[in-house]
């Protein structure tokens, strides 16, 4: 059983859907300025297109160097070299911003790698790598342009977490360790920082098609492949994953579940968390059957 097969009942599952997860609606402006971080492709480059539809200005951020422009990239965006490992080109970043447009207005901290692996299988570089990337590479940006965003009285942090955030199967602890962590980041900067008009979202699709698959590890190559799995044969894509994100900004939402599978799996774990645990069991001891048990 998929935790997606659960029998939610509909009131309930509606009443999930709304509070206390959507604020304020706002009306789907135009002429934004948006940087992304891992915008090259993946969700990144389909958000970046998506905004650009939209009539906004978009600076994508990625490893190229700026001389080396990734072909991937819209003709109409802005690109700039950025890893979100650094703090010096964080702060670069900003300064380029600043002197371009003046200000920023919607921060994407899309960056990120996927890992997947048994606890005793991951290596201490393993968890400083994600660590670095998945997690301090959000805190960096926000560190960066939040001052900017506050001083300005207005702007909206957006967060790429994950369904894994939200729900921990099994063989993946370095990874829903880290997206939660950003979910938690997340959540505490929309307290934070709504005294000062700037909106907090957090995203939290389940498995798409993305290209997020070739940057598995391979400290754990029979849990890298299972992750893999799942991404390749998931149903939606990219640009269904971002369509879906830029309805829930325009509806002020804070937690964003772009999908038919995340809002399943993770209303099943708080409407039916027996039903939960033993799925989430049963993946366990498939997967320990599987390997057998080493």
């Amino acid at each position: 059983m998929r935790l997606s097969d659960l029998p939610l009942a509909d009131a309930a599952a509606r009443r999930l859907s709304r509070l206390p997860f959507v604020s304020t609606p706002s009306p789907a402006d135009t002429n934004r300025r948006v940087l992304i971080t891992g915008g090259a492709s993946g969700l990144g480059l389909a958000l970046a297109t998506a905004f650009l539809e939209r009539g906004d200005r978009v600076m994508i951020a990625d490893l190229a160097p700026a001389d080396s422009r990734p072909a991937s990239i819209p003709e109409d965006a802005r690109y700039l070299r950025l890893d979100v490992r650094s703090e010096d080109e964080w702060q670069a970043a900003r300064d380029e911003i600043n002197e371009i447009w003046g200000g920023l207005d919607v921060l994407v901290n899309n960056a990120g790698i996927a890992q997947g692996g048994r606890i005793e299988m991951l290596t201490e570089d393993d968890w400083r790598l994600i660590t670095d990337i998945n997690l301090l590479g959000v805190a960096r940006g926000c560190r960066t342009f939040v001052p900017m965003l506050k001083k300005q009285g207005r702007g909206r942090v957006v967060n790429t977490a994950s369904l894994a955030g939200l729900v921990h199967p099994p063989t993946m602890s370095s990874y829903t360790a880290v997206k939660a962590a950003v979910v938690a980041i997340s959540e505490s900067l929309r307290w934070e920082l709504e005294p000062f008009g700037v909106d907090v979202s957090v995203i939290c699709p389940s498995f798409f098609r993305t290209n997020l698959a070739s940057s598995l590890n391979s400290s754990d190559p029979a849990a890298a492949g299972f992750a893999s799995k799942l991404i390749t044969r998931a149903k939606l894509d990219a640009d269904q994953i971002a369509a879906e994100v830029m309805l829930a900004l325009d509806a002020g939402e804070f937690l964003i579940l772009p999908d038919p599978d995340a809002r399943k799996n993770y209303r099943g774990k708080r409407l039916l968390p027996a039903v939960y645990a033993k799925t989430m069991l049963d993946m366990g001891r498939k997967f320990a059957a599987a390997t057998g048990k080493n």
